[in-house]
């Protein structure tokens, strides 16, 4: 299953959040071997940034895995309102 995390940060907060994702998804990789990326939407609307992190492939019990992770972190104080958690399934094999 792959999860995709998005929410909306201060744009003067982008490194520091991008420190932040970067330092947990190294965490998570190693850990649970998950292919792990961080993607921002191009322009920020009323200065903020609309974030989107994403792992492929998580197992079964990786979101317990990941707010674990994401407590030790500073990222829930760099976040404007709540991480919007979705999952998707590939639905057609891939060539």
């Amino acid at each position: 299953m792959d999860l995709y995390i998005y929410y909306r940060a201060r744009a003067v907060d982008a490194q520091r959040l991008q420190t932040a994702v970067g330092a947990m998804q190294d965490a998570l990789r190693s850990a649970c071997r998950v292919r792990c990326g961080l993607k921002r939407r191009p322009q920020a609307v009323e200065d903020r940034h609309t974030w989107m992190e994403v792992y492929l492939s998580a197992p079964a019990d990786f979101e317990s895995l990941l707010d674990a992770a994401l407590a030790r972190t500073d990222l829930p104080s760099l976040i404007d309102g709540s991480r919007h958690v979705e999952y998707f399934l590939d639905s057609l094999p891939c060539a």
